[in-house]
């Protein structure tokens, strides 16, 4: 089968197509025949070896010190089931998913009790694919996390990009009013997403909004907890999804603030995947593709993803 595959940590000219070995089904194991996986952030810092601030070593150590482990990126895929282990959860179908690892191949190996769910009619592979990855995380954070309550004001910055476009719609299906800022051609897209405040970050500085948040959720790394604490109320929080030492350091010492960083790093889980689908049908939700490619436009796709400039998920199609 075809895979993007890389040997080395670096840009995207790191990525090259190969045929590698087709992987079969043990027992309770599915073989998705993948139609299309998102490019996102994560892959392009495993590529890079980009991990934040203080963490490198730790990636480095998980993910390979030298040269990858994993050749074959793509964590977040829509598909079908084309053949089953014994005790398989899916024994055919269409399918979404969040695994760690190889989804931008021609065919994944998804093992038991990996992040994985049926696809409903009417989804299709694109959108599917971008749904799992910034989905995944706006629910956990703002409903785990910063435990969000209805009425709550919530600024999100980045709201246009993967989790953005995603925070921008759970916070409002979840009754919040909701600040999004983002770059001014994406502000029509956050209306259009529930946004009930549109604002263009090169002309709105955050600590000068003059007006308080209940939350204030970083998706992009554009801020920090001195800037953010201006617009908290007393009992504020502010959950940035990329983190290093120092937010590290401020969120030991929260209990002597009144206005609090708390972190966390999102989990993958099937029945949250569900609740996500569940949204989509009832028409709570919509995944935003921004732009599409070839799988044999991987490196386009990685590069645009590493601008820091997308809008909404990247994905690719495994034609």
């Amino acid at each position: 089968m075809k895979a993007i595959v890389y040997r080395d940590y670096g840009g995207p000219e790191v990525l090259s197509m190969a045929e590698i070995e087709t992987p079969h089904p043990g027992p309770g194991e599915m073989l998705v025949k993948v139609e299309a996986a998102a490019v996102t952030t994560a892959d392009w810092r495993l590529r890079a070896a980009a991990f934040p601030g203080v963490l490198g070593p730790v990636g480095r150590a998980m993910f390979g010190w030298r040269r990858p482990r994993n050749p074959v990126l793509g964590s977040a895929f829509a598909g079908e089931v084309v053949a089953a282990g014994e005790g398989a959860a899916i024994p055919t179908g269409p399918v979404l998913g969040f695994v760690p690892g190889r989804a931008h191949a021609d065919y994944l190996l998804v093992k038991p009790r990996q992040c994985i769910v049926r696809r409903p009619a009417g989804l299709g592979a694109e959108e599917a694919a971008a749904l799992p990855f910034g989905g995944l995380s706006a629910l956990v954070f703002l409903r785990d996390v910063a435990k969000l309550q209805p009425g709550a004001r919530v600024l999100i910055l980045g709201g246009s990009g993967e989790v953005g476009a995603m925070a921008v719609q759970i916070a409002r299906a979840m009754g919040a009013h909701v600040t999004a800022m983002a770059s001014a051609p994406n502000l029509p897209l956050l209306k259009e997403l529930g946004a009930e405040e549109a604002l263009d970050y090169r002309r709105h500085d955050v600590a000068g909004l003059g007006r308080r948040f209940d939350l204030v959720f970083d998706t992009f790394g554009a801020s920090h907890l001195g800037e953010a604490r201006r617009v908290l109320r007393r009992g504020g929080l502010f959950v940035p999804l990329n983190f290093g030492l120092r937010e590290m350091l401020q969120a030991l010492t929260n209990v002597l603030r009144a206005r609090k960083v708390r972190l966390h790093v999102s989990t993958d889980r099937a029945e949250d995947l569900e609740r996500l689908v569940a949204m989509q049908q009832a028409g709570q939700l919509r995944p935003v593709v921004g732009q599409s490619f070839q799988m044999a436009e991987a490196r386009a796709a990685h590069a645009l993803v590493e601008s820091r400039h997308k809008r909404g998920a990247v994905v690719l199609r495994m034609d």
